[in-house]
Formats: structure tokens, sequence, C-alpha cells
């Protein structure tokens, strides 16, 4: 089920309902870019409207972040669950495996590609790549590299890059791309190469991810995390106070109908 959040839309799946659906985009063979939100997404939506319009175009969105889940609980939509992008690269993997898609990997530092690359041909001996490729390179040499990964015959392409960089570029090269299936995955090349680390558990489900994100590197993720949140909080509150205005409206217009 679709419903809008903050300005968003998002569509209410679990993790299992996600893979399904992608596996119908991936058959279908319709170019198709998946997109996630969290708060730090929402405020770039909040200020960029061309994100916004990419975010709200794509025919699959989910629920990347605990603050998302938690939005949607104070502002009355039910969410089933957090799906985050990480979860959700390694579960596709896994059954790109068992069904034979072709997986590319495009971003990071070539250090790091080259880890990714090394990682999953151990874990994956059987699997057929489409290619590796590292995400430095100049904006003029995007046509040639979309072109490069259209040759490959990729089903799905998984994007490493921060946001809104991989929206843009997704969206810009999607159909010249023809990949069926365009993932951001953000940071999650360099967690699998071991660049960084993920939270424990406990952490993941005590929604303390972006806490421990933070403390490995307080200075560069200070704005996000702490002024970002309070930031998101600030957009709940305003949601909040618009539909407690809309409630008063709506019931005042109820009651003078009724005299």
């Amino acid at each position: 089920m679709r419903t809008q959040l903050l300005g968003s839309n998002l569509d209410c799946l679990t993790l299992s309902e996600t893979l399904i659906r992608i596996e119908t985009i991936i058959k279908t063979r319709i170019p198709t870019q998946h997109v996630v939100i969290n708060a730090n997404k929402i405020n770039l939506m909040y200020e960029d409207a061309k994100l916004r319009d990419i975010v709200n175009a794509s025919p699959l969105i989910n629920a990347d972040g605990s603050s998302i889940v938690l939005a949607g609980k104070l502002l009355g939509q039910e969410i089933p669950e957090r799906v985050t992008g990480i979860d959700l690269f390694e579960k596709l993997l896994e059954i790109s495996n068992e069904k034979g898609y072709r997986p590319y990997f495009l971003g990071a530092t070539q250090e790091v590609i080259e880890k990714i690359e090394s990682h999953y041909k151990q874990k994956y001996p059987n699997m057929s790549f489409a290619g590796f490729r590292n995400g430095y390179f100049q904006p003029e040499e995007s046509a040639d590299i979309a072109d490069t990964i259209r040759e490959s015959k990729a089903d799905v392409l998984f994007l490493a890059f921060s946001s809104p960089q991989k929206e843009y570029w997704a969206s810009e090269h999607l159909q010249r791309l023809d990949v069926p299936f365009v993932m951001g995955v953000g940071g999650s090349f360099d967690v699998i190469a071991g660049k960084t680390t993920r939270a424990p558990q406990w952490m993941q489900k005590a929604g303390l991810e972006w806490f421990y994100r933070f403390i490995q590197e307080p200075r560069r993720m200070f704005r996000r995390y702490f002024l970002g949140n309070l930031q998101f909080l600030n957009h709940i509150k305003n949601e909040k106070v618009k539909s407690w205005k809309a409630t008063r409206y709506q019931g005042r217009r109820q009651n003078e109908r009724n005299y």
C-alpha cells in the first residue's frame, strides 16, 4: 500500500514484500529506479524540489530509517517495518545468485570496489557478474559509463553514491542504462569492504544505528545527525499542527452545516 509521509510517497512494505515486488520488476525488464527515505532524505527533499520529484516518481519507495517508522506512528501512518538499503542489497544478491540475475556494482573508491569484487566472487563463485566500477569519474564520462552498463546486460545496478547524487544520476541515465532495477546503496560498499562498520544488532533494533555511525565520524556526521534530526522533528511537528488545524476546520464546518 502506498501512502504519503512528510511530502514523500512511501510504499508500506516489509522486506519480503519488497523482494517480491523487485522480482516482478526484473521480469518485466522495464527500467525502474528504486529509492529509500530516511530523516536525512526527507530534510533534503524539503529543500530540493528536483530530488523530491525524483523520489515521488519512483515506483518503489522504502522506509530505510527508524526515524520514518517513528514519524509514521506520530502521524498516524502504519509502516510495517524499516527496509534498510544494506539488508535489501544483501538479500537481493542472494536471490540473484539463486535466479541467475546479473548484478553490476558502481561506486566507492577503487580500493573498495576491488574488495567488493573479491568478496562477492568468493561468496558466490557461480554468479554471473555484469561488472564492477569505482564511482570516481567526470560528469562527461557518465554517458559512456551508462552505455557500458547497458552493454553488460545487467539485471540489477547497485549504485554506491551519496544522496542526492545517486538519485540525480540514476534518474538522468535510467533509460540509457536499460537496467530493470536500479538501486542506490549509499555506503553499503564501504561496510562490506570493511572500511566502516555497521552498528550491532541491538543498536539497530533500538533505532540507534545513526548514533553508531556518528561516533565513527563525529565531525563529519554532526550536522547530518544532530542538526538534521532536530530539523526532521520540526517537520513532524509542523505536520502535526497542520493536521490538527485541518481537523478543527473540518469540525467547525460540520457544526455550521448542522445548524
